[in-house]
């Protein structure tokens, strides 16, 4: 049986968790700073877990994430 390939959009911008939940980058924050409020860009720093059905997307295209 031949090996299954983990998709490569997914090994960039993913990481599986311990616990099994998908880390993903916050979206939104790539341009258009200047009118997004200074609440929206607070909460946006740093990383996100994915929701329960975008979680199982990605999950499918990483097969050997634990």
């Amino acid at each position: 049986m031949p090996k299954m390939k983990t998709k490569s959009s997914c090994k960039k911008r993913f990481k599986v968790t311990a616990k099994g939940r998908v880390k993903a980058g916050q979206a939104g924050k790539r341009h258009g700073m200047i009118k997004r409020t200074n609440k929206f860009l607070r909460n946006a720093r740093g990383t996100t877990t994915l929701s329960a059905p975008d979680e199982k997307i990605i999950k499918s295209m990483m097969p050997y994430s634990r």
